[in-house]
């Protein structure tokens, strides 16, 4: 639950007479193991160890948790961090624990008598980090606590939950404004990896934090592959991209529905994939049990809704795949940046097909908000759509929804295998005037499959009673297969000249069909592509679970070294009772590998090695390497 001794290299930084610069520096490279700071990681410890609030949209696996970690080390008092995330904050605290930082937290799962210890801790100067949820720091009585200790900073984090228009909204944030007021003279931190312009302005402002020094980052993730594929039999496709290329390694599957999440997760296992469901259904125990297997376990495979994922901090995540499409970019975006946190190449996969696109829309037709939440829903949801349908670099097009410009990434599925287009102008209008007639002369709206008939001049039960082959539109879209079909009106739908409506998703043109019918404007689409093939070559599988990415580029003699650490790693973690992560990440065992150290001393110059960790595991390192 928390630590009670005194980390003596941490309290002689705070009291030493080094400038504050040089003392983040420090620790940074002291506690964490690390030599440089990124980006502007240096710059937003300074402002808020100097005091000042920070505003700081980082994206996932950019380094948030430490531009409020070491201004709360190297300031007086006890750093509060904001989290909406009760489940993992035990992991969160044992990770600070296990590099020598003094950490709690307040939550509901202590009792009575957990509470109060930590309580007591925090009055005494005690802790260096004390973690609690919105809900609890609103609390006129953990207020009053707080006023009585000493605070070096509050950081906000996932203050994107803060925004009633984003996706992700979480109601006990707004109440977080109070800080404000209440503790005027302790800086705080807001962090995010996930805000649009909109986004980015409502959480200022909901947080009273119009005078705070804003940092943005670039959202890029260089790292993730992101692909998008026709769905065809997704399942069969899911478990091609994970037998091809990530076979024996973590992943994150995501399905809108629990009995999808349920009978995916089954499926897998059925077929000797490793694979747990996650949902809100399911017993809190159970839930837990299959997130702390998660998080512990190499090669897993977390099937799940998104009630899984926010702060999931498993830097080996290799891949992150959708069977359904996400209500929003911003979702989207959040979901497959659980993948790679290491840094090392891992893949944004989905499977997207017609029936999403119909799903989706009737789902925000038929929802409980008013026409307001409706209208920025279904915006969300074209923008994601406009996502799926691009025919050019899906990363440009995706930093762009949050504000910055990039050139082609040569990373991405659209880059690699550009679509071939067409002119699907007549197509189009095609199917426009099959709607059209079916409405205007038989009184008769009909969802994809039956339209699709009609152009095709298929006879069916409906046809025959409703005498279609008399319909002048009867067999005019022949020159198309029926899969080519749904890829044209998939397309359509996507770009608002085709409609779904009602709960049975039935067809009618929508705002851009009337341009289309008068041949003002050109449709260009693009050809499904074949689902792809692996594009990248897996070595072998060794010790330890599956393979790990951080070491493909090792040599056969090293590889064999670097499989017996992590076998160590994991003997060490079970023991523990912690995830292999925590004791030392993949790429930190290669670089332990790459130097192949004589001494504890020359193990130290590791990156990612401090000194705690050091001291803790640094004869073990040396036992397990062999010769």
């Amino acid at each position: 639950m928390s630590s009670s001794h005194t980390v003596d290299p941490i309290s002689a930084l705070r009291a030493g007479d080094a400038g504050q610069t040089d003392r983040a520096l420090e620790i940074l490279s002291t506690v964490f193991g690390y030599d440089s700071f990124r980006g502007e990681q240096s710059a937003i410890i300074e402002q808020v160890a100097s005091g000042g609030d920070a505003v700081v949209l980082m994206p996932t696996g950019g380094g948030k948790s430490l531009c409020y970690q070491i201004p709360a080390l190297l300031r007086e008092g006890t750093g509060i961090v904001v989290s909406p995330l009760i489940a993992l904050m035990a992991d969160q605290v044992a990770a600070l624990e296990g590099v020598g930082i003094r950490a709690a937290y307040l939550n509901s799962t202590l009792d009575y008598q957990e509470a109060q210890a930590v309580e007591q801790q925090l009055l005494a100067g005690e802790l260096d980090l004390l973690y609690m949820a919105p809900e609890r720091l609103v609390l006129p009585r953990t207020q009053d606590l707080l006023r009585r200790a000493q605070l070096a900073l509050f950081a906000i984090d996932e203050a994107h939950c803060v925004s009633q228009w984003g996706h992700d909204f979480r109601p006990d944030y707004l109440g977080l404004s109070v800080l404000a007021e209440a503790f005027p003279t302790v800086p705080r931190v807001a962090l995010t990896a996930t805000a649009t312009e909109s986004t980015h302005r409502e959480l200022t402002e909901r947080l009273r934090m119009q005078d705070a020094k804003h940092f943005v980052s670039s959202f890029d993730r260089p790292n993730i592959q992101y692909r998008i594929e026709p769905k065809a039999s997704p399942r069969e496709q899911l478990l091609r991209l994970i037998t091809s290329e990530h076979e024996g390694e973590s992943g994150i599957v995501y399905c809108l529905s629990r009995k999808s999440v349920e009978t995916t997760a089954q499926w897998l296992a059925d077929r000797g994939i490793p694979a747990l469901p996650y949902h809100a259904g399911l017993d809190a125990r159970v839930r837990q049990d299959h997130q702390e297997r998660f998080l512990r376990a190499e090669g897993l495979i977390m099937v799940a809704t998104i009630a899984f994922g926010m702060g999931i901090d498993k830097p080996d995540v290799r891949f992150v795949a959708h069977l359904d499409l996400p209500k929003s970019i911003e979702g989207y975006y959040q979901e497959t940046g659980r993948a790679g946190r290491d840094g090392q190449p891992s893949t944004a996969w989905m499977a997207y097909g017609l029936g999403d696109v119909v799903s989706q829309r009737k789902f925000i037709d038929a929802g409980d908000g008013d026409e307001q939440f409706k209208r920025n829903a279904r915006s969300h949801l074209d923008a994601m759509l406009a996502l799926c349908e691009t025919v050019s670099c899906r990363r440009v097009q995706l930093l762009r929804y949050f504000g910055q410009e990039s050139e082609p990434c040569g990373n991405c599925d659209t880059c690699l295998q550009p679509p071939q287009t067409w002119d699907a102008t007549v197509a189009a209008q095609k199917l426009l005037s099959a709607l059209i007639r079916l409405d205007r002369e038989r009184g008769q709206k009909f969802g994809s499959g039956q339209v699709i008939e009609v152009l095709l001049g298929r006879e069916n039960e409906r046809s025959t009673q409703s005498r279609h082959a008399e319909l002048s539109v009867w067999g005019i879209g022949g020159e198309l297969s029926e899969k080519e079909w749904r890829t044209t009106l998939r397309q359509l739908l996507a770009r608002g000249i085709v409609e779904a409506e009602g709960d049975y998703g039935v067809l009618v043109p929508g705002p851009q069909a009337g341009p289309v019918l008068r041949g003002e404007v050109t449709v260009e689409l693009a050809v499904d592509r074949a689902p792809a093939k692996a594009s990248r070559s897996r070595p072998g599988r060794g010790g330890g679970g599956g393979s790990s990415r951080a070491a493909e580029g090792l040599e056969t003699a090293e590889r064999e070294r670097f499989e017996a650490l992590r076998a160590w790693r994991t003997s060490v973690a079970r023991e523990k009772q912690i995830p292999p992560y925590m004791v030392f990440s993949d790429a930190t065992l290669v670089a332990i590998v790459q130097l192949q150290p004589r001494s504890v001393a020359e193990l130290g110059s590791v990156s990612g090695v401090g000194a705690k960790k050091l001291a803790e595991y640094g004869d073990g390192i040396l036992e397990a390497l062999p010769g």
